[in-house]
């Protein structure tokens, strides 16, 4: 079973813990625009260490190593402060979802000792890419630190009751987006004894951050093989992770759409979906799409010509495996020839892609549930990468880790 622990985190040393333009969202979801805009909020902000440019680092370099002069200075300069005992920290995020209905999401922040995916009793359900971790690795060498948490999913019934805190937060920020984010140090014997022992009770998914987890694990491994140099016996052996109860109240997942260029000129797009889904044209690609998808149980496409809800023929479920809108496009754009892809949230965002022609086509999946995230994690397979986008998303910034 996983084993999670308490540590001491590095905060930002700011009076009254307000945190609003320090923080920053995990560099998967950053764009370059949000990257400047999180930059110029503060010199300070998290983003200059989450997503590092070589220019912002002492005496040139790549940017690794910019990323590290930066942690360096902070640290030295008591921006970042060191909590004098371990601890866990309960992490509240308040929001809105997509009906307008006020919802939290609690869990624990903890360190996670790492294994290998499947042992352990740490469960992943998505397929990761290379790239994403040679990049993550990479920083991960230079800082020596986790920046951003992992967020996994227990298995286990009771660890929300633990989250019950009172009091104002340690540290509180709100986002571009109204999303409250909240704080608290949790250092008393009894209470760390009891989350660790209700984690480590039953298995946990990974439910979003796995190129982090498999970098982390990388790097372990290198330390191992290097004998260990350069922090405390063990440091390098867990991850920070955010860890929520899995389950309907506590979670809100969404799906990642696709954006396809580089479809050969003359393609008959609809002629080669065909041969995988029943298509019948749609009305226009507006908020209630996602309500036509889900009673037609249908995927849709949205092109410059116009919008289609997409079938799945029979053939095409039992060629995909799992239950899943991503798998069963995947068996489709399989079959479709030469052309690239590209991942993005919203509809809204797919359809001014679609629209401005920084896309040919895009494709509106419907939402995993957390049912089937929990059986396909615990049934050792996993879904096609970036399947899931669990809303919202934990600041970089609330808390580091350091390996130091």
């Amino acid at each position: 079973m996983p084993r999670f622990h308490p540590f001491s985190g590095l905060r930002y040393a700011v009076a009254g813990g307000r945190l609003d333009s320090l923080v920053a969202p995990p560099y998967d979801v950053i764009s370059a625009a949000d990257r400047d805009r999180l930059a110029g909020s503060d010199e300070h902000n998290a983003v200059r260490v989450e997503v590092p440019l070589a220019e912002e680092g002492r005496g040139g370099g790549d940017k690794y190593r910019a990323a590290a002069r930066i942690w360096a200075d902070w640290r030295k300069a008591g921006v970042l402060v060191a909590d004098t005992e371990p601890s866990f920290y309960v992490y509240r995020m308040g929001f809105q979802d997509e009906a307008g209905q006020p919802r939290q999401t609690t869990g624990i922040v903890g360190a996670l000792e790492l294994a290998p995916p499947g042992e352990g009793g740490v469960l992943p359900h998505e397929r990761t890419t290379p790239k994403d971790k040679a990049d993550r690795l990479a920083l991960l060498r230079a800082c020596r630190a986790n920046l951003s948490p992992v967020w996994g999913l227990s298995t286990a019934p009771g660890l929300s009751a633990l989250c019950d805190v009172s009091g104002p937060p340690d540290a509180r920020a709100t986002d571009e987006e109204g999303v409250h984010h909240r704080l608290w140090r949790v250092s008393q014997p009894g209470v760390l004894e009891a989350i660790s022992g209700v984690v480590a009770s039953a298995p946990a998914v990974i439910a979003d951050g796995h190129h982090r987890y498999e970098t982390a694990l990388a790097y372990r491994d290198e330390r191992r093989q290097a004998g260990g140099d350069g922090g405390p016996a063990g440091a390098f052996d867990a991850v920070m992770a955010f860890i929520v109860e899995l389950s309907e109240e506590q979670l809100d997942v969404r799906p990642i759409h696709r954006l396809i260029t580089g479809l050969p000129e003359g393609l008959d797009l609809l002629g080669a979906l065909a041969a995988h889904f029943d298509l019948r044209a749609t009305g226009s690609p507006d908020d209630g799409l996602p309500a036509r998808m889900r009673d037609a149980g249908a995927l849709a496409l949205v092109t410059a010509k116009g919008s289609w809800l997409l079938r799945p023929l029979r053939a095409t479920e039992a060629a995909a495996g799992h239950d899943l809108d991503s798998s069963r496009l995947d068996v489709a754009l399989a079959a479709l020839g030469p052309h690239e892809l590209r991942f993005q949230h919203g509809v809204a965002k797919v359809v001014e892609a679609v629209v401005s022609g920084q896309a040919q086509a895009g494709v509106l999946l419907r939402p995993a549930t957390v049912a089937q995230i929990a059986a396909i994690g615990a049934g050792g397979e996993r879904m096609p990468p970036k399947t899931t986008f669990f809303y919202p998303k934990p600041r970089t910034g609330m808390v580091f880790r350091s390996l130091d």
